[in-house]
C-alpha cells in the first residue's frame, strides 16, 4: 500500500496522526501550508517563543479561525491547533510525531531528547543539531523504539534518497552532493557584507524581512557543509579531510567532477560527498547549473552497465564507467508530509545517522583574539568546515554547532580551526554536549571508505 492509501485510512478511521510543531519559521510555515490537503494528519499545537509568529504562519496559510484551539487537551479532542510560547504541552501530550524546526541546534537537542523519551517520532528539520549529534540522537530512539528522521523536503533527505535507491539497484555509490553558489571569498563573508553576495533587490534587503546571519551561512560554506555532515552520517559515506571542493559545473558534468580524483575528478576517495559551484571561479553563472538540486553519481558494477550508460542519455563521464541521477528541486517544507508519514505509519526515516562519518568544525574567519566571544554560524567569527569525524576527533576540533556565545581563551589565526581548548563553554548545554560525547564513541574510520 502507498502511503496516500495509508493516510486515507487513517483519515476513515478517526485515527489522524497527531502532530507537534516547534518552530514556525520559513520551513514550518510551508508546511501548515500544505498539512490542511494531506489526509490522516492533524496539527495538535505549534509552538513557538514568538507567538505572534506562529499566529502570522497561520494567518499567511489561511489557516480557519474556528479550527484554532485554546490548549492541547481542546485541539485534540476537537481536532483544532493550539499556537503555544513553549513546547512543554506538546512534548508532553499523547502526540505521535514532534517537528522540531527551532534552527537551534542545543535546543533542538533538548526537544529531540524529550521527544524520545516520551515515546514520540521525531523528524529533525535542524540540521544543525543533525550535525552536531544526530548518531547519538538516533541511537536513543532506537532504543525507545521510535523513528529519528531527516526531514523530507530539505536537501540531505533527498540526497538519503537518491543514495538508497541506487544502492537498492545493485550500484556502489561514489559521491552524493548538491548544488549551491560558491566563491571562494565567501568563507571571509560576515552579516555586514552578506547582501553584496546576494542577487536581492535592496527594497528586499532594507525590509528587515531577510535574516544576515541565516543567509551568510548559506553562502559562506557553513550550510552546505552542515548538509552534507547530514548525508554522510546518514549514507556512510566520508568527506575528505580538505572540506567540500565546490568545484563549478553544470548538470551535464556532475558525473566527471564528482569521481575519485584518480579518475580525473576532485574526489580524494570513492564513496564521498561534496557540493558543485553554479557559477564559475569567476563568479559566471553557469548554464544548467545545479544550484537548487541534489544528485548521486554511482559506479558501472561491470562493462555492460557501462554500456548502458552511454547509450541512454544520463550523462556519464568520458569513460562511461560514472554517471549521475540529478532532481532539479527541493519543495522544502512542502513535502514534509512525506516524513511524518514514513514515520508513524510504516516505522522508517526518511535518513536517519548510522554512525559519525562527518563533522562540521568552527575555522576563524579572520585572525581572533582571546576574550572574544564567538558569534556562532553565519556571524563574523567563524564558518564551518565539513571534516571527517576522525579528523574532527583527533584535532579536538570545536563542531560549529557549539561556537555560539563560547568565550576564547586564547588566540586563534585566520583559517584555523577552533578547538575545544581554544574555548570556555557556557553553561546550558548539558544535553548537546552528553549527546556530542555519545557521537564521537560512535565514530566510524575513514579506512573504510574504500569498502562502502
Amino acid at each position: 500500500m502507498n502511503l496516500h492509501h495509508l493516510l486515507l485510512e487513517r483519515e476513515e478511521s478517526g485515527r489522524p496522526i497527531r502532530v507537534g510543531l516547534i518552530g514556525a519559521g520559513r520551513y514550518g510555515t510551508m508546511f501548515l501550508a500544505q498539512v490542511r490537503n494531506t489526509p490522516g494528519m492533524h496539527v495538535v499545537g505549534i509552538a513557538d517563543i514568538n507567538v505572534e509568529r506562529a499566529r502570522n504562519a497561520l494567518s499567511l496559510v489561511d489557516w480557519p479561525q474556528e479550527a484554532v484551539a485554546g490548549s492541547v487537551e481542546e485541539a485534540l479532542a476537537g481536532g483544532g491547533t493550539v499556537v503555544l510560547d513553549n513546547a512543554g504541552p506538546l512534548l508532553d501530550a499523547d502526540l505521535d510525531v514532534i517537528v522540531e524546526a527551532t534552527g537551534n541546534p542545543v535546543v533542538g537537542t533538548d526537544h529531540a531528547l524529550r521527544a524520545i523519551r516520551t515515546g514520540k517520532h521525531i523528524i529533525m528539520v535542524t540540521v544543525e543539531a543533525d550535525a552536531l549529534c544526530g548518531p547519538a540522537l538516533a541511537a536513543e530512539a532506537e532504543k525507545a523504539g521510535v523513528v529519528y528522521s531527516l526531514a523530507y523536503g530539505d536537501q540531505p533527505a533527498l540526497i538519503w534518497e537518491l543514495v538508497d535507491w541506487a544502492r537498492t539497484s545493485g550500484f556502489k555509490v561514489t559521491c552524493a552532493g548538491k548544488g549551491a553558489k560558491y566563491l571562494p571569498h565567501y568563507h571571509q563573508m560576515n552579516p555586514d557584507n552578506v547582501w553584496e553576495n546576494w542577487e536581492f533587490s535592496k527594497e528586499l534587503t532594507e525590509s528587515g524581512q531577510l535574516n544576515p546571519y541565516m543567509h551568510t551561512s548559506f553562502r559562506d560554506g557553513t550550510k552546505a557543509a552542515i548538509e552534507m555532515a547530514a548525508v554522510a552520517n546518514a549514507a556512510a559515506l566520508f568527506p575528505s579531510d580538505e572540506g567540500l571542493t565546490f568545484t563549478p559545473g553544470d548538470v551535464e558534468e556532475i558525473a566527471t567532477v564528482c569521481r575519485p580524483s584518480v579518475d580525473g575528478g576532485v574526489l580524494a576517495h570513492n564513496g564521498s560527498v561534496d557540493v558543485m559551484s553554479s557559477v564559475t571561479r569567476d563568479g559566471e553563472w553557469i548554464d544548467h547549473n545545479t544550484q537548487e538540486g541534489v544528485f548521486v553519481v554511482v559506479e558501472a558494477t561491470n562493462d555492460y552497465v557501462s554500456g548502458c550508460f552511454t547509450e541512454y542519455p544520463w550523462h556519464p563521464d568520458p569513460s562511461g564507467r560514472y554517471a549521475a541521477l540529478y532532481r532539479p528541486y527541493h519543495y522544502v517544507g512542502l513535502e514534509l508530509g512525506v516524513s511524518i508519514a514514513n514515520a508513524a505509519l510504516r516505522g522508517v526515516a526518511t535518513g536517519s545517522p548510522v554512525g559519525f562519518y562527518a563533522d562540521v568544525v568552527a575555522t576563524a574567519k579572520k585572525d581572533l583574539r582571546a576574550g572574544e566571544v564567538l558569534d556562532g554560524e553565519g556571524g563574523y567569527c567563524v564558518w564551518g568546515k565539513l571534516v571527517s569525524a576522525r579528523s574532527s576527533v583527533e584535532k579536538g576540533a570545536l563542531p560549529v554547532a557549539l561556537a555560539h556565545g563560547t568565550r576564547l581563551v586564547r588566540d586563534v589565526a585566520a583559517g584555523q580551526v577552533v578547538t575545544w581548548d581554544d574555548v570556555e563553554m557556557v553553561e546550558g548545554m548539558d544535553n548537546a554536549l552528553a549527546m556530542r560525547r555519545a557521537t564521537e564513541a560512535l565514530m566510524v574510520e575513514p579506512a573504510l571508505a574504500e569498502r562502502v
